[in-house]
């Protein structure tokens, strides 16, 4: 199965264009004709089967058959990454854990953090293109750069932890997630979190936990995370 995605397209729509980039994809690359079908999906939860009554390199045409709703999680993952000082291991959290199944990811700006810049356009492409690799038909949500202590008041459901390095006591993640709830996991840069920045998250009611006996880098300790919280969740 290849999926492809269009965020315009809507239950209601009968027909989908592609943009020129996804039409030479479809005819050229792909060797698509008039009459084969297309598996796509608008991010939001519809899959669409169509059919293709024009193809054209330039603007491919399909006429939409099927048309089916996939139920949602009953959780959900939500991820405060401070961004990697080597962009491409970013890059490499942002496709792992979109094939993992996160929902919602946070770049947070912290006291040690070296790269205080992300591309979100880039960003998006890659989650998108992880989306459609993994099948899944529901588009895990980029936010806008955000600093530490403004991410603290953001309104947040469901169970709250901060991964961190400090030696002081912490709880194993694996042995604190709840089943059926959202979750949201506090990641830092390179230089771990400042104390400023733990004690701060734990007057806002998030949990200080420990992914494992070894020091992880930032992204890996990101991945670990959300493959906890989807391990528990199975």
């Amino acid at each position: 199965m290849q999926l492809f995605f269009n965020p315009d397209i809507t239950e209601t729509s009968q027909e989908i264009i592609f943009d020129k980039e996804e039409s030479r994809h479809i005819v050229k690359v792909l060797r698509k004709a008039v009459g084969d079908s297309l598996d796509i999906t608008n991010g939001k939860g519809w899959l669409f089967k169509a059919s293709i009554i024009q193809a054209d390199i330039k603007k491919c045409i399909a006429n939409i058959i099927e048309k089916e709703k996939k139920p949602k999680k009953n959780y959900r993952i939500h991820l405060a990454v401070a961004p990697t000082k080597l962009n491409d291991r970013y890059e490499w959290f942002l496709e792992k854990s979109t094939e993992l199944g996160i929902d919602e990811i946070t770049p947070i700006i912290c006291d040690h953090s070296e790269r205080k810049t992300i591309k979100p356009e880039r960003y998006n492409k890659i989650i998108q293109s992880a989306m459609k690799q993994s099948l899944q038909c529901y588009l895990p949500k980029l936010n806008e750069q955000i600093s530490f202590s403004d991410f603290m008041k953001v309104a947040l459901i469901g169970q709250r932890f901060i991964a961190h390095c400090e030696d002081n006591h912490k709880l194993f993640l694996k042995e604190q997630l709840n089943k059926d709830q959202d979750i949201t996991i506090l990641i830092g840069p390179e230089g771990d979190f400042s104390v400023k920045e733990i004690e701060m998250a734990l007057h806002n009611k998030f949990i200080p936990v420990t992914l494992g006996e070894t020091r992880l880098r930032t992204e890996t300790a990101a991945i670990v995370a959300c493959h906890s919280v989807v391990f528990v969740n199975e």
